[in-house]
């Protein structure tokens, strides 16, 4: 008995010492995403997510039936997202990129899915969709976009409307603010909600360009966003520091924006002082026409 006893305790000492050092690594981990080049746009004191947060938020974007992917293009840092159910095989993106075009329709032809809608939350500033030319390698599907955004589409969307594929949905919230036609799209079970450039993971969109407004974009947020069910999933159109998605519980207590009145976040918008998008000249010309001017 004595020298079971004896074995156990050297086991016990190595776990132990095992469990204080993958502490300590997570410490270090987490101390050096927060050193990173914070990109424009972001607040210089956003706390990236912890490892374990984003583990759990992942879990609980399986909703029974769904194919979900969240795809991401590094130059602008933007997320796309595919959608689809898992029976009828229909399926929906949101915010897809020119330069990832080929990578989207793989998969899509991988999973054999049937695309049917091609959604942009506004008319993006710093790349350039994919939609018109997705359009064209895939015949019936339609684009759609705000009807106040003043970009051309197959369907021009309005608070309330649904986009359904198989089971599912996606219901429209007109969220103006980051431009006048940005739009949240949140699912039939507001499990998921894809926020575009109106939230973003501790931020929110710029305000000083594209018919931006601060009051406009704060008051889209506390009556579209935030009134969601605290565990609804925040899926944004960009991150700058590797976080891929949040809460709407998250973001109501700790976005650094957004959790201070309306007066001091105006005041905050006001005082950005950003370096304006690198392709807005061009994106924004191609993006009113679907992606195809000058493609």
């Amino acid at each position: 008995m004595c020298s079971v006893i004896s074995r156990v305790k050297p086991v016990q000492r190595l776990v132990a010492r095992t469990l204080r050092l993958c502490s300590k690594t997570e410490g270090l981990s987490y101390a050096a995403a927060q050193s990173r080049r914070f990109r424009p746009g972001v607040d210089f004191h956003v706390d990236p997510l912890r490892v374990n947060s984003r583990t759990y938020c992942t879990k609980m974007a399986m909703t029974p039936g769904l194919v979900f992917r969240q795809l991401f293009e590094k130059e602008s840092s933007t997320y796309t997202y595919l959608l689809a159910d898992t029976d009828t095989k229909e399926a929906v993106i949101i915010d897809p990129v020119l330069e990832t075009l080929d990578r989207d329709l793989k998969l899509i032809k991988e999973l054999g899915l049937n695309l049917t809608m091609a959604v942009n939350t506004h008319c993006h500033a710093d790349h350039i969709t994919s939609t018109g030319l997705m359009k064209k390698r895939l015949p019936g599907l339609k684009s759609a976009i705000s009807k106040f955004s003043g970009a051309s589409a197959d369907v021009l969307l309005s608070e309330g409307d649904k986009i359904s594929f198989g089971r599912h949905s996606l219901v429209v919230r007109e969220t103006p603010g980051h431009t006048d036609g940005c739009s949240t799209l949140v699912s039939g079970d507001q499990r998921m909600a894809f926020t575009g450039d109106t939230l973003l993971i501790r931020g929110c969109g710029r305000t000083d360009f594209q018919q931006g407004c601060a009051t406009r974009l704060y008051e889209s947020v506390h009556q579209k966003i935030f009134t969601l069910p605290d565990e609804c999933l925040v899926y944004p159109a960009h991150d700058y520091l590797g976080q891929t998605v949040s809460t709407v519980g998250e973001e109501r207590k700790f976005n650094r924006r957004l959790t201070k009145s309306k007066e001091e976040f105006v005041e905050i918008m006001k005082n950005l002082n950003l370096p304006k998008p690198a392709k807005i000249d061009i994106a924004v010309p191609a993006n009113l026409v679907c992606g195809l001017h000058g493609v």
